[in-house]
């Protein structure tokens, strides 16, 4: 079998009039017309891709600004737009492709009036590929499926040999949108385009700072540093969400961040800020499933092992951090924190830069014996007590061969790396996913979370994206209103989860897929001790704790994976909330009248009395599998009970 060795672009664009599938939208008429059915189809050496445009036909009179609870449901005839996207190939070839939307013609309304909506038809029904958006054009091209700047991007995927999909497309007039005044017969006219690229890889070194604008680095010598408020450097590496920070000039290894805090742990014990053998570095490479590392995807094959990482004590101030010296205090771990001139290096000092994330979360630097350094939530650099639970952005180093082979890194299409692009899982078990990826679970607006760990080996733990909210706010809860630290099925918040929540944020279709029984480690974890004496009698790990309780739901614990904040705390460039995170428990005790939460600057504890939001824990059951979804976030995984 021959394998395609050169790159094969293939642009397909098909109009429905004039064999052009063209989609209009009218305030006063809307349109839609095609010359009927027929196959586009584009060979190039061992790909062909058809485009096939159906005899729908949009006709609407007098269309008006509508809700998305009505532009997204429209089923009458001349309301929407089906098309299929298929592929045969020869040899062992993938390739991407994306489907985008350009304006064209002179249309007078403007396009930030127009939204568009495309779903994948499935035999279950409709399955949503993208949440409703106005037409906005990227200002980037995608090297990756060939999409040129000046389109809208509508869904990016990867499709291999003999595949087909079926899409259907939407388009309508916001509901903000004020026709009062506008003389009306305004129209809107977008080109739907299909483009597809062999998925043949260039080194991540490479591409992400060959993609970025000019100005966006600075090079100081050893390492080529990503720079400025909201670069390109977005990659999705193992279900979690990373910053690419910078390039090793000699070695070509990429270091990578988080975006948001993974957890929140004791840094080491009081007045001990050195990283190596602290709780820091025993939890970032724990290779258990208690820990980091033992978690992430294949580390052996993308990650470098002997990594170098420098925690060399600094107390200058933000601006006028040195870079330190190669002869400082060096560890050598697989999975380390950046330090804080690595963090000044990202904005030339600033603080509004993109690895300000409006949460607080530990660097790798000490300030003196006593204090570590951190970021704080408005960007700048503060000191804490080692002993404190602040929270953490682990950092890894991705090895010089790994490759990108799809995204454009944007945080909505992240890079993604060769061997962790997985398409068409239907029918794998969730067992086999990994930490981090999002799973649709749950009704309403409470139907997002992600995979936390497989505890129990067989099945998968669960946890909600966010809190749970009741009409867009979250719901608060004491943990017990009679003073009990120790979490329980019967206990104010356990009575919630296992009752109330069940019944009405979850439903039978899902609870079903749940474990009835999950241990609950509840072991308290004193100010400056282990994050391992939340499930185990000691550092050590071998033992566990003899306090636990059994229940169908429960909360996440102190230092678990996911029990951190995935969006940010705190607006750029000030001080003020920006609503979308709020405090919630964990199950963790700090002693006999304190509970742990966290909150946007890591853990800390309170009287269990307090009214706090509730971010549910939970087991699936072993023969839970995925039946669509790639596990990201605009992508997740649909399940069912096999």
């Amino acid at each position: 079998m021959k394998t395609k060795k050169k790159e094969n672009i293939i642009i397909i664009i098909i109009l429905v009039i004039m064999l052009i599938a063209i989609i209009g939208v009218s305030y006063a008429a809307f349109s839609f017309s095609q010359a009927g059915s027929v196959p586009n189809k584009i060979t190039t050496g061992s790909i062909t891709m058809t485009y096939t445009e159906t005899d729908n036909t949009i006709s609407l009179s007098n269309a008006l600004p509508t809700t998305d609870a009505t532009g997204t449901t429209r089923l009458k005839e001349g309301e929407y737009f089906d098309f299929n996207v298929s592929s045969e190939i020869t040899g062992e070839v993938n390739i991407n492709y994306e489907i985008s939307a350009k304006e064209v013609g002179e249309g007078t309304i403007d396009g930030s009036n127009i939204k568009l909506y495309l779903t994948r038809l499935t035999d279950n029904g409709e399955e949503q590929l993208m949440t409703p958006e106005t037409y906005n054009e990227e200002t980037t091209s995608n090297k990756f499926t060939g999409r040129p700047s000046g389109e809208m991007s509508l869904y990016t995927s990867s499709m291999n040999s003999s595949e087909s999909n079926n899409y259907r497309l939407r388009m309508y007039v916001t509901e903000e949108y004020n026709p009062q005044g506008d003389g009306g017969n305004l129209t809107f006219i977008v080109q739907v385009n299909v483009y597809g690229k062999d998925r043949v890889g260039a080194k991540a070194s490479k591409v992400i700072i060959e993609n970025l604008n000019s100005g966006s680095t600075y090079d100081d010598g050893y390492d080529t540093f990503i720079t400025g408020e909201d670069p390109n450097n977005y990659v999705w590496y193992s279900g979690k969400l990373w910053r690419a920070v910078s390039v090793n000039n000699e070695a070509k290894t990429t270091k990578l961040v988080t975006q948001w805090t993974i957890s929140a742990i004791n840094y080491n014990e009081p007045k001990s800020t050195a990283f190596e053998g602290s709780y820091m570095e025993s939890w970032l490479n724990d290779t258990s499933v208690d820990g980091f590392l033992g978690n992430l995807r294949e580390p052996e094959k993308f990650i470098v092992t002997d990594a170098k990482w420098n925690t060399t004590l600094d107390a200058a101030n933000l601006g006028s951090i040195t870079r330190p010296s190669d002869d400082g205090t060096i560890v050598e771990a697989t999975v380390g924190l950046l330090n804080l001139y690595e963090y000044q290096s990202s904005n030339n000092g600033g603080t509004d830069g993109y690895l300000n994330n409006g949460l607080e979360w530990w660097t790798l630097t000490p300030y003196d014996s006593l204090f570590m350094r951190k970021v704080k939530d408005s960007g700048g650099e503060g000191v804490t007590a080692s002993s404190a639970a602040n929270g953490i952005r682990p950092s890894i180093n991705l090895k010089s061969g790994v490759k990108i082979v799809d995204g454009n890194g944007t945080e909505s299409d992240p890079y993604r790396l060769e061997g962790d692009n997985d398409t068409n899982l239907s029918g794998t078990k969730l067992s086999s996913r990994y930490s981090g990826e999002y799973i649709k679970f749950g009704n309403d607006e409470n139907n997002l979370y992600r995979i936390v760990s497989h505890e129990n080996v067989t099945g998968t733990k669960i946890t909600s994206v966010e809190p749970l909210k009741g009409s867009r706010k979250f719901v608060e809860s004491a943990f017990d209103s009679n003073s009990n630290v120790n979490y329980s099925s019967t206990n104010t918040v356990g009575i919630f989860l296992n009752e109330d929540y069940l019944t009405n944020y979850v439903g039978a279709e899902y609870s079903n897929m749940i474990e009835d029984n999950t241990t609950w480690y509840t072991g308290n974890i004193g100010q400056g001790k282990s994050y391992m004496l939340g499930k185990y009698i000691d550092a050590t790990g071998t033992t566990l704790t003899s306090s636990k309780t059994d229940a169908k739901v429960g909360l996440l614990r102190l230092g678990e994976l996911m029990a951190g904040q995935f969006e940010r705390g705190t607006v750029k460039g000030g001080i003020l909330s920006t609503g979308l995170i709020e405090n919630y428990w964990l199950l963790t005790p700090f002693n006999s009248s304190r509970i742990y939460y966290v909150g946007r600057g890591g853990s800390f504890y309170t009287h269990p009395t307090s009214e706090l939001a509730v971010r549910p824990s939970l087991n699936l059951k072993q023969n839970v599998v995925i039946t669509s979804g790639d596990g990201t976030k605009n992508n997740p995984f649909t399940l069912e009970l096999q």
